[in-house]
Formats: structure tokens, C-alpha cells, sequence
């Protein structure tokens, strides 16, 4: 105990001072940040001037990249040379917010916690069989969508809805959402409502969800829609991506084909395609 307090003395006295955080150096803080989540990342950062300047470096945000980023910046941007004019903390910071392509139809971002992929696809981006038909379809206006646009099915007999969409993606699992609702939504004195009016056959036959890709993956399930009035995101399959440097084409499809009930009554508003470990907190 003695020691200790000598020691304390000595240091007040001008000895040897002990190392303090700002005294470790910059590429070891670097090391140290890149083991971390990127939230931690930004977070270690305030620390101090050292911390601050070692979260710049582009090594450590190049491993929070997805490996195909370049393919995306090339995908989504006008200007191709982002890659060359930023440093990849920017790259990885404007990745991270929704960036609409394919003339609005479609959105990506980067889950800013694991630089996971998340791909969304418009209603207006879809092969709807009768959207054309006023009588059966319409295309309505609803604020509390990605898009502001949803497809709202009045009735019918004949129930198909699909997509497709090429890209390269990260490897890993993912899974395929699409968001429906059994009512069509609208707001009165400022609270969202739900007009039920026309929900009905849905709970006869299930609807049935499949998803193919271009190297031979398929996925089949089926369901009945429920919770009227509540947002859902029905599952449509998985896939697995073993070569990120690959293109691929994934199809997907919404059916209910047994003509011996009309149904009706449902918005579709998107499609998501998200990692697969991100997927229950899609669903």
C-alpha cells in the first residue's frame, strides 16, 4: 500500500507519468477498431483526436463493405468513379441510405450494424396479371409506403403476381418478402384507417409462394392470408449465394389460380430481399 501511494506521490512530483489512452498509436487503434461493429466503430471515434483520425482509415471500412460494392456503385450511381473520389467510410455512410434505381422502381441499403445487402422492389416493378383492368386493379396513393404507391385488388377470380430481379450478391443466405394487407388503407381526420369492404376468399384456398433462381434453387410454400387490416410480410422462399462474383437471377411469384371463388380486397405494396439472418425482424 505504501508503494502505491509513493508512486502516486512521485507522479503528482513530476516522475514518469503513466501511459494514457491518447498515447497508444494510431495504426494500433485502427487494428483494434476494425475487430468492431460499425456503429462501435463511430462511437470509439469520440474518444479522442487519435481515435478520430484511426476511424477514417479505409481498410477498416473496406472490411465492413459488402464484397460486391463496387457492382452496386456501378448499379446505382450515375457517377461510376465514386469508388476512385471517396473513401470508403463515405462509401460505406451513403450506401447505408436507401438509394432508389431502375427508374425509381427499386431501392438498396446496407444495414448500417453488419453491412448486410437489403434490396426492395416497387408494386409497379411487378408482372401483375389484370393490373391493367380498372375494374379488378388500381394503383393508389399511400404515404406510408417506400414507394407512396401500392396495388389494391378490388376482386377476382385469378390471383398472379410476379418478379424477378438480377444482381450480384454477397455470399450468404437470403430470404424474399412480400408486404400485403387484406384492406385497403386510407386516413380519415389524420389516423390511418382500413377499409375492409371488399376483403373476402382468402381464407378457402391458401395462396401459394415459389421462388426459382438461375442455378437451380427452387422454394414452394403456401399460406392462407390473414389479419385484415395489418401490414404482413408473407415469406416467398430462400436462396443461397456461393459465388458473389456471379450474376443472379432470382424469379418469384404470389398465385391463388383456383377460379371456383373470386377474392379480393388486398394491397400489395413490395417486395424485400434481405439476408437471411435478418429475416425474423422482416417478418
Amino acid at each position: 500500500m505504501g508503494a502505491n501511494v509513493s508512486a502516486s506521490i512521485a507522479d503528482e512530483e513530476g516522475g514518469p507519468q503513466r501511459p494514457r489512452l491518447g498515447d497508444i498509436p494510431e495504426n494500433c487503434v485502427a487494428l483494434v477498431l476494425m475487430s468492431l461493429d460499425p456503429p462501435d466503430v463511430c462511437r470509439f471515434a469520440q474518444l479522442n483526436r487519435a481515435f478520430r483520425a484511426a476511424s477514417s482509415a479505409d481498410f477498416i471500412w473496406e472490411s465492413k463493405l459488402p464484397s460486391n460494392y463496387g457492382f452496386i456503385i456501378g448499379r446505382v450511381f450515375e457517377d461510376k468513379t465514386l469508388v476512385e473520389k471517396l473513401g470508403k467510410r463515405e462509401i460505406y455512410a451513403r450506401l447505408c441510405r436507401p438509394i432508389s434505381f431502375d427508374a425509381g422502381s427499386k431501392e438498396i441499403w446496407l444495414d448500417n450494424s453488419t453491412g448486410g445487402v437489403f434490396l426492395s422492389i416497387s408494386s409497379k416493378a411487378l408482372r401483375i396479371t389484370g393490373i391493367d383492368d380498372r375494374r379488378y386493379w388500381n394503383f393508389i396513393s399511400f404515404k406510408e409506403s417506400r414507394f407512396e404507391t401500392v396495388a389494391y385488388l378490388q376482386q377476382t377470380w385469378w390471383l398472379e403476381v410476379e418478379g424477378e430481379i438480377e444482381f450480384q450478391f454477397p455470399a450468404g443466405h437470403y430470404s424474399i418478402f412480400i408486404r400485403l394487407q387484406l384492406g385497403r388503407p386510407y386516413k380519415r381526420l389524420g389516423r390511418r384507417v382500413c377499409n375492409l369492404e371488399h376483403a373476402h376468399g382468402w381464407d378457402i384456398k391458401p395462396v401459394k409462394f415459389q421462388l426459382t433462381s438461375s442455378d437451380g434453387q427452387r422454394d414452394v410454400s403456401q399460406c392462407c392470408l390473414d389479419n385484415p387490416g395489418t401490414w404482413v410480410n408473407y415469406h416467398v422462399g430462400s436462396f443461397f449465394v456461393e459465388d458473389p462474383d456471379t450474376l443472379m437471377k432470382i424469379k418469384f411469384s404470389v398465385t391463388q389460380i383456383d377460379c371456383t371463388h373470386t377474392k379480393g380486397g388486398v394491397c400489395v405494396d413490395s417486395v424485400l430481399i434481405c439476408p437471411g439472418s435478418l429475416g425474423k425482424e422482416a417478418s
